[in-house]
């Protein structure tokens, strides 16, 4: 709130300020005349921000470094790996598979998380037979995903799914325009629009209630979506109920929000949602109750440098600053801080008896 705002409310309804306005007030690094506002919090706390982005740079500027300096990519990619439910880490990124991946979707191969997601979803189907003419996948929350299209350039008929835009869930990502649709899946690289609108069909879908006739798959996949279903418990109702699309021997591949440091407290009946190791414990186990396979769980984060990089907000898509445009583009890191919980993302596999 603004000094000359809170000035007004206070002489017209002679109230005494709250402890945010006294704060906002105290916080502000200038009086209204430009002279510095000089008082104990300032004094602790001016310089915060451009620490932070200190160490941000630093670790932004050591992930760069990390990837140009990678050795060629070997050209007999794929590459079979033993694929686990885990998390991402630095090795994953320097490896031949993920690199593999970057290449196939022809995108930059940088040290972001979201590189990790797009990558290990790929493998996951590409190792488990799903990736080919005719093999019937399904998306969920597919926003601006490359995947779909990437998939139906190599013969696959793909559903792409994200909710209706009418949801008030979806307000954030209509504002943004990250809601999947036919033109948003669309990537001309890959397909001529022609193949791709025969081999590609859209759906609305609410996956905290999956249609009954979405089924018969040979895979389905979600990329970061199910933290945001509301809470921790619809999350992992959603990867027990994922699994009733597939025929039989299909797969299900997922990625999430893994708090990795804190086993005591967690994000839950929020926007976004963090999972903690018992809750891919509890899920694992779910899953297996119905008869799947769920590939072994691991949750070792790494121990490189940029295991330890916990980025730290204002994320590159919120800064204001006129430098802003120039700098985004070298923001990576696969480990951030969400509301002060240190996470990162992990990717769960289940496959149908």
């Amino acid at each position: 709130m603004e000094w000359s705002l809170f000035n007004r409310h206070s002489e017209s309804s002679n109230a005494p300020p709250t402890l945010q306005e006294e704060l906002t007030q105290l916080l502000r690094l200038i009086h209204e005349d430009g002279r510095p506002n000089i008082n104990v919090l300032t004094e602790l706390l001016r310089d915060m921000q451009a620490i932070k982005l200190n160490l941000k740079f630093f670790g932004y500027e050591l992930a760069q470094r990390i990837a140009e300096s990678l050795p060629p990519l070997p050209s007999n990619g794929p590459f079979r790996v033993d694929l686990e439910s885990k998390p991402s880490t630095q090795a994953d990124l320097e490896a031949a598979w993920t690199r593999h991946w970057s290449s196939e979707l022809k995108i930059a191969h940088v040290f972001h998380r979201k590189i990790w997601e797009l990558a290990y979803v790929l493998q996951a189907a590409w190792q488990l037979g799903c990736i080919g003419p005719s093999k019937r996948g399904l998306g969920f929350g597919c926003g601006e995903e490359p995947i779909a299209a990437y998939l139906a350039g190599r013969g696959c008929n793909i559903t792409v799914s994200d909710l209706e835009p009418s949801d008030e869930r979806a307000s954030g990502w209509v504002k943004t325009h990250e809601l999947a649709d036919r033109t948003r899946a669309y990537r001309p690289e890959f397909l001529a629009r022609e193949e791709f609108d025969r081999r590609v069909d859209f759906r609305f879908v609410d996956m905290t209630e999956i249609p009954n006739d979405l089924r018969d798959y040979d895979f389905c996949w979600s990329i970061c979506a199910l933290e945001h279903l509301g809470s921790i418990e619809n999350g992992m109702k959603f990867l027990e109920k994922s699994v009733d699309v597939l025929k039989s021997g299909g797969c299900s591949i997922h990625t999430t929000e893994f708090n990795f440091m804190n086993d005591a407290e967690t994000l839950d009946n929020w926007s976004t949602v963090l999972f903690q190791r018992k809750h891919f414990e509890e899920i694992a186990q779910r899953l297996v109750n119905k008869g799947c396979h769920v590939a072994p769980l691991s949750f070792d984060i790494g121990d490189r440098p940029l295991d330890k990089f916990i980025d730290v907000a204002p994320y590159a898509h919120d800064w204001q600053f006129e430098q802003a445009t120039t700098w985004r583009g070298g923001a990576n890191h696969i480990k951030l801080t969400a509301d002060g919980f240190p996470t990162t993302c992990f990717g769960i596999i289940a496959c149908k008896p």
